[in-house]
């Protein structure tokens, strides 16, 4: 048999279909677990396998979607075995001796939690659930690992570190994108292909919650993004409820239609999910194969990426935020040494009003624990910030610990020619992923001339290539040294970076305050140092976005250099500037005017530091500022100045997709942490309390992520809710209803053999409790779905089951 490895992205292959609708047509009871089926019914198990190994599947998964300690805590080994067991009896059974080439996917979905700081689960406890998987998986004989239905990237990353620390089998990702190419965590589809990418998966691509005429655009995106094979494997359309029954309407004629459409846009991996059948995969596999083969091409992008941004190294020169460093800053190093997060925040948060695309972490002090300190900052960080950082440490462990759980692909500082650093760092790089800044520099120091400069660069690029990191991914630092002790070193370093952009098609970065070292007026040198390197195609710069003047050449440069269209980053930055004369008195001199800019506030800030904490999502923050609050105003008056108006302004800006889950859940946390010291303000007052609403996560299913979020958004918006957890029975909840006396019970559900349970609760409701509204939402569930199960509301998000409880509790 021929390894997977040998044929994938060299011709094409197909998955198998859905298995959850497989499992309900045989007798699958809503709320029960499919994965026990391994042991209790083995000949559907494999009914259902050889059904799409006959249908010409390539690659089928095992029946182990939702295995994990969290579901199985007791028979976990003997499910996942048994499944993958039962698998491999199949394929050879049907490939017998006729040479076929098939393989034994081991299927991971989700764990069904929300990870840290979102959530509960911290990304170590989520490697170490999904590596216990892998590990059984491996041992009984899987050829590959599958992880699928991702809607958090973070989880992703988590589950692809487990593939590969606990086997060397291929790994394959797909994950579930809205309509729009968005996560539920936000992360787009260019994002996450950068990040998975980074990671070294073996293929990518997209699962589930669409049809194939919904996904084609999203799958456009994604080979467009990608430079190793991309997968789809859509739905056969939408769910509807029919004669009680959930099924999907896109019989195989129509179905294949819309793939042949995917297949042209240059895919190598195609399949199906919810609702398709051997059927679907058997005519799409003889039609498929028919279109001509087309290899995925390389891309030659260079991305740095956070949860939900992506920064493209290369195409105008991109502004690095050097803020978060202790060089020559007294007061950040107090903080390093106090522990002050929250002043490093606000380091960021300021930096990113100013303009900064990526933010540079450095936090090295001799007297820290720099590996400890820099987690915690990156993990602080990426909760209240979208932007995409650079880990700057030249320690080895807190680099490894940063990119571990760093959400994204970062920005890593740095590699350079010396030997021993090229085997310290380039394996990170390797393993974790990340755009990686080198220093041309070696054992022999840094050169004084370009030609020698660009040797280290060589070897550097040859480096990486042993080490499998792609030449895009590696950033040249030309080295900015200081003019006022070597008036040549400014044209040795202009003479790298135009060598670097034009010779080898590279990028290159300059650490451009560096120049003026010693010198007055530091401002005017290095402005005009910064728009002479972007003229020689410097691709980052890290400068401080605080200073007006460098800010200024960066815009004004951009505009001159064609790099601005329109001009209109310049226009609308400028259209209300005032010149230096009229903005001085007295007849100031020039550089004075860029120092009324270069410290202060961020620009966005409001004269309210509470309502400003919440939308930030700064927690310690909101506390401080609700207790000076309260000082001056009524509890009351803080409530309907600040603490409403900012979660306001955060859920309209996540309705509109300007502001992402992570956000919108931190910015509830600082919300929530401020009531709660308004709650001990008014104690012995009588506290007013919106509606009180049941939540449940229905029978059968363990996937509360949805039902998490809508409760945190709920709470925070003043009402009371019963959460009663998850895989709760109908009877649970309806009696739980009818004895409080409920008005609104909201419902989730992730998989589709579980919506059935949410059907039976509905109609209880309605006998036992007609006087009940129901919500209804989970990764599913359509308005049309909704609706034919009998839900008065169906919830796209939770800002929409909120404004939905707004109508029923306050109209």
């Amino acid at each position: 048999m021929k390894k997977l490895t040998e044929r994938l992205g060299k011709e094409w292959l197909f998955c198998d279909g859905g298995a959850g609708t497989f499992l309900q047509e045989r007798g699958l009871k809503g709320g029960e677990l499919p994965e026990t089926w391994n042991l209790l019914k083995p000949d559907v198990i494999k009914e259902l396998y050889r059904g799409y190994y006959e249908a010409g599947a390539d690659i089928v998964n095992t029946n182990t979607f939702g295995a994990n300690a969290f579901k199985y805590p007791d028979n976990l080994s003997e499910v996942v075995s048994e499944g993958v067991r039962l698998a491999c009896e199949v394929r050879d059974q049907v490939t017998g001796s006729s040479g076929r080439s098939a393989y034994v996917a081991l299927d991971i979905g989700p764990t069904g939690k929300l990870l840290q700081p979102m959530g509960d689960l911290s990304f170590d406890k989520a490697v170490e659930v999904f590596g216990e998987v892998v590990r059984i998986g491996a041992a009984a004989g899987a050829d590959l690992v599958l992880i699928e239905t991702m809607s958090d990237g973070y989880e992703a990353k988590a589950a692809v570190l487990a593939a590969k620390e606990n086997s060397d089998l291929p790994v394959i990702v797909t994950n579930v994108y809205d309509e729009s190419g968005r996560l539920l965590t936000g992360g787009s589809v260019e994002s996450t292909v950068a990040m998975l990418e980074g990671l070294k998966v073996d293929a990518l691509g997209i699962n589930c919650s669409l049809g194939p005429e919904q996904m084609l655009p999203i799958a456009e995106r994604v080979v467009r993004a990608a430079s190793i094979p991309v997968v789809v494997n859509p739905n056969a359309g939408l769910p509807v409820v029919q004669d009680g029954k959930t099924i999907y309407n896109v019989g195989p004629e129509e179905f294949v239609s819309w793939m042949e459409k995917i297949a042209e846009l240059g895919v190598q991996v195609v399949g199906g999910c919810c609702g398709t059948t051997p059927d679907h995969i058997r005519l799409l596999h003889d039609t498929i194969t028919k279109h001509e083969f087309r290899p995925q091409t390389e891309k030659n992008i260079t991305a740095v990426t956070s949860f939900s941004q992506i920064v493209e190294i290369g195409k105008k020169t991109v502004i690095i935020g050097e803020r978060i460093n202790p060089t020559g800053k007294k007061r950040f190093k107090q903080a390093l040494r106090e522990n002050d997060i929250q002043y490093i925040l606000g380091e960021g948060l300021r930096q990113e009003d100013q303009g900064a695309h990526i933010l540079d972490v450095n936090v090295g002090l001799p007297e820290i624990d720099e590996p400890g300190m820099m987690e915690t900052v990156v993990k602080e960080l990426q909760s209240v910030t979208g932007l995409p950082l650079q880990i700057d440490t030249t320690d080895i462990d807190a680099l490894e610990r940063a990119m571990r759980i760093y959400n994204g692909k970062p920005m890593i500082n740095s590699v350079n020619g010396k030997d021993e650093v090229i085997r310290e760092v380039m394996p990170l790089v390797a393993k974790y992923g990340g755009v990686l800044v080198s220093l041309v520099l070696d054992e022999g120091g840094i050169p004084d001339n370009a030609d020698d400069r660009i040797r280290i660069a060589e070897k550097i690029y040859r480096a990486a290539d042993s080490y499998g990191i792609p030449r895009k991914d590696i950033v040249i630092d030309g080295l900015c040294m200081t003019v006022s002790s070597d008036t040549g070193s400014a044209l040795a370093t202009l003479e790298t970076i135009r060598r670097v952009r034009y010779e080898f098609g590279g990028n290159t970065i300059l650490g451009v305050s560096n120049i003026s070292f010693g010198l007055p007026a530091r401002e005017l040198i290095t402005s005009t140092f910064l728009t002479m390197a972007m003229e020689c195609g410097l691709s980052a710069a890290i400068i401080n976005p605080g200073n007006e003047l460098m800010m200024r050449a960066y815009y004004a440069s951009n505009a001159l250099l064609n790099k601005d269209e329109q001009c209109m980053d310049f226009i609308g930055k400028y259209s209300e500037y005032v010149p230096f004369q009229k903005l001085l008195s007295g007849g100031a001199p020039i550089e004075s005017a860029a120092a009324v800019s270069t410290e202060g506030s961020a620009g966005s800030e409001s004269a309210n530091p509470l309502l400003d904490a919440v939308r930030r999502g700064l927690k310690d923050k909101a506390v401080d500022a609700t207790r000076e609050g309260l000082k001056s105003k009524e509890a009351l008056r803080l409530i309907d100045e600040a603490l409403i108006p900012a979660l306001d302004e955060v859920g309209q800006g996540f309705e509109k997709g300007t502001v992402f889950l992570p956000q919108l859940l931190m910015s509830a946390e600082a919300a929530k942490a401020a009531f709660e010291v308004i709650k001990e303000a008014m104690s012995g007052e009588e506290q007013e309390i919106s509606g009180r609403i049941i939540l449940a996560t229905v029978k059968g299913d363990i996937h509360d992520i949805g039902k998490n979020i809508v409760k945190v958004m709920l709470e925070n918006y003043g009402y009371e809710v019963l959460d009663l957890g998850k895989d709760v029975p109908p009877e649970v909840i309806v009696e739980t209803a009818v004895k409080e006396d409920i008005k609104l019970v909201g419902l989730s559900a992730l998989m589709t053999t579980t919506v059935v349970s949410m059907e039976e609760t509905i109609k209880l409701l309605r006998e036992k409790k007609p006087d009940c509204r129901v919500a209804v939402g989970g990764a599913v569930m359509t308005q049309e779905y909704a609706d034919a199960i009998g839900a008065d509301f169906y919830g796209k998000d939770a800002m929409a089951t909120v404004r939905y409880a707004d109508t029923i509790f306050k109209h």
